[in-house]
């Protein structure tokens, strides 16, 4: 089984983005989260610093510079997805991942207090 840290780079990005209002309060995350050739598209860009910067958990025993390393996306890779948050929150509180649903919960709490 997968060993899960926080990503601080990634809860970094997430609160940056909510700061600059780059965020969407209102998505389906099936459809925003991004597809394989998004994903792709990013590594070709920028690499696997600023792609790990969209994800909320790090998986400590997976190679760097793999896409297996970073979990629990948050945002499309333009915006931060409230839905992209309450699944990454969902999903880790699932699987007992408490650190990662606590980072979620968090970001979700300053999302809210921003946008209202």
């Amino acid at each position: 089984m997968a060993k899960y840290r926080v990503n601080d780079a990634g809860v970094e990005k997430a609160k940056s983005l909510i700061e600059a209002n780059q965020y969407v309060l209102d998505s389906e995350w099936e459809d925003a989260q991004p597809s394989s050739d998004d994903e792709n598209d990013m590594l070709d860009r920028h690499g696997y610093d600023r792609y790990g910067e969209w994800f909320l958990a790090i998986d400590t025993e997976a190679s760097e510079e793999t896409k297996d390393r970073y979990n629990f996306p948050y945002g499309d890779f333009r915006r931060l997805h409230r839905s992209g948050l309450i699944a990454a929150k969902q999903r880790a509180a699932q699987y007992e991942h408490d650190d990662i649903a606590a980072a979620a919960d968090t970001l979700l709490e300053t999302l809210d207090d921003s946008a209202s």
